[in-house]
Order: structure tokens, then C-alpha cells, then sequence
């Protein structure tokens, strides 16, 4: 399949409306439309619904795949790319905002100037765009976070096609203010809150849905809010002012005043940290993968050493 044609079809389908988009993408309605039917053609099945505009039952299986083909392709041209322009002294890292300790953040300056990186880029991320910018060659090394059962790794990123090397943990807590009236709590069950009201951060913690797919058979989580921003401290002040509660790793209520930290212990999470990187990149990002993974002693809330 012409990744050309899947590109039109996703933006179809992701906007609803040819008009729309051949708009994104540059192209007339017609030149859309026609690439539709090309496609359709190729593939021998109608893929899109006229009137209105959406996915049949075949496109919407293709639309599954679609996103996941067109990130390993440009992953495969990155990765030529890279063998192409050898060493551009530029280093750029991409960082979920849970994953930006005091700790990580020294080593990537510390790395940066000793391999003699003249351009050093740290961009705060969601997890999803991390990893797709490490898989495409737009990120030199990416830190990703998450929740995890605490021999587990973390769930690979959708379609990125990269594995994690472990580089912290550290304990999950519930967060809340210490007015709320579980702030007397040594300890909390997921099941004990299934009725509490909780704040979805998926751009700062790990999305509240993720705990379905991590212990199974977690009960539902009633969304009281949603935060749909990257800042760790807007997050935080939206937990403090009662709005709801929040899972975070212990280390980010370190100095807070206006926040507990309940350890969660049924099910027993860990907030994990892992690099992600492609095979063959630059000396750099070894170099920093290896200092990022090099055990460190615990002191007070810093993080624990990656297991």
C-alpha cells in the first residue's frame, strides 16, 4: 500500500471530511477523493462512508493499523537518515514532565558537554509523542514514565517499536489534600476509592485508564476532572485546592505542605522511569543511557536506583 494514500485516508477519517482533509494536507477535495478510491481499489473493499463521512467496517480495522505503518516508515527513513548525516553535535531529548528529576535532568548537561554537544534541546512531552519522536529521528533519547506492578516493565508505547531500558522507580501515592478526610490513612486500596473523585492528568501522570490495563481488574475510576495541560505544578495545585485526587510518585510531594502522600498498597505500583532510544544512534546517547542507568544511593525523596 502507498503510504501516500494511507496518510489521505487517515486524515479522512481523523477529520470526517474530505474538505478538511485536503485542507491539511494541501491537496484539492478531488485529488483526495481521488487517492480514496485508488486506495479502496487496491485493496478491493469500500473504505469509507460517503454520507456521512466515516470508516466502514474495513476501514476502520485498516484505521487500527494505519497509524503504526506510517510511524515505522518514517522510523525506517530516520534511521537512514542517521547513517546518512553521521554526527551533527546537536543532542535533543524528549521528557514526560514525571520524568524530569533534578537527578536526569544534571546527567543530560553533564553528558552533553563532555561528548562536546554544541546544541542541547530538552523538550517536555507526552509519553505517546516521546516515543514517536525517538522512533523518527525528531528525539535523540526519550524518558517515558508510567505505573507498572513493580517487577514489570512498562507497556511499550503504541506502534513505536521500541523497548524501555529501566533507568528509576520509585513508590505510587494516593494525593490529596490534608483536609480530606483520608488524610489520617497510614495506607489505601484502589478499591477503597472506587466512589472518591479523581483528576486525569494523561499529559502530566500516567492516564487513570492505564491501571486497567496494568492490574486487570482495577475497579472503575470515577473522572471528577480532567487536566488536559503538561505542567507538573498546575497538576499538583488542582490536587491541593480538592478537586480531586491524584496518583503520583512520592518524589513529587517532596516540600509540599498542602499535599499528603498515601502509599498505595493493594495493588503495590511503582512509578517507573525508562529511556527509550534506536539501535545505531550516536555515541552521545549511549554514553548518557549508561550514566542515566548507573545505580544511585536513595537519599531522602530522591529516587530509587532502577531494577
Amino acid at each position: 500500500m502507498d503510504p501516500r494514500l494511507l496518510k489521505t485516508f487517515s486524515a479522512v477519517i481523523t477529520h470526517g471530511s474530505f474538505s478538511d482533509a485536503a485542507r491539511e494536507l494541501g491537496y484539492t477535495q478531488s485529488a483526495v477523493s481521488q487517492q480514496i478510491a485508488s486506495l479502496e481499489g487496491e485493496l478491493g473493499v469500500e473504505l469509507v462512508c460517503r454520507r456521512p463521512v466515516g470508516p466502514t467496517e474495513a476501514g476502520a480495522r485498516l484505521m487500527d493499523h494505519v497509524a503504526s505503518i506510517l510511524l515505522r516508515i518514517n522510523a525506517a527513513r530516520a534511521e537512514v537518515q542517521r547513517v546518512k548525516g553521521g554526527t551533527t553535535g546537536r543532542l535533543t531529548v524528549g521528557i514526560c514532565p514525571l520524568a524530569a528529576t533534578a537527578h536526569a535532568l544534571r546527567i543530560i548537561g553533564e553528558v552533553a558537554r563532555r561528548a562536546g554537544a554544541h546544541e542541547l534541546t530538552v523538550r517536555t512531552l507526552p509519553r505517546q509523542a516521546v516515543a514517536e519522536g525517538v522512533a523518527t529521528g525528531k528525539l535523540d533519547l526519550g524518558l517515558v514514565d508510567g505505573f507498572a506492578l513493580p517487577e514489570d516493565p512498562l507497556r511499550p508505547p503504541r506502534g513505536a517499536g521500541l523497548r524501555g531500558v529501566p533507568v528509576c522507580r520509585e513508590p505510587v501515592v494516593v494525593a490529596l489534600p490534608p483536609h480530606h478526610p483520608l488524610a489520617h490513612r497510614t495506607d489505601l486500596r484502589l478499591a477503597d476509592l472506587i466512589d472518591a473523585r479523581w483528576i486525569d492528568a494523561p499529559g502530566v501522570s500516567a492516564p487513570l485508564a492505564d491501571l486497567c490495563a496494568v492490574v486487570g481488574d482495577s475497579p472503575h475510576l470515577r473522572v471528577a476532572l480532567r487536566y488536559d495541560g503538561h505542567d507538573v505544578r498546575t497538576y499538583t495545585e488542582l490536587l491541593a485546592g480538592g478537586q480531586g485526587l491524584g496518583l503520583l510518585p512520592r518524589f513529587a510531594l517532596a516540600g509540599r505542605q498542602d499535599l499528603v502522600g498515601i502509599p498505595l498498597t493493594q495493588p503495590e505500583l511503582s512509578h517507573r522511569v525508562e529511556a527509550l532510544r534506536v539501535t545505531g544512534g550516536p555515541p552521545v546517547v549511549e554514553d548518557l543511557v549508561a550514566s542515566l542507568t548507573e545505580p544511585v544511593e536513595p537519599v531522602g525523596t530522591e529516587i530509587q536506583p532502577r531494577s
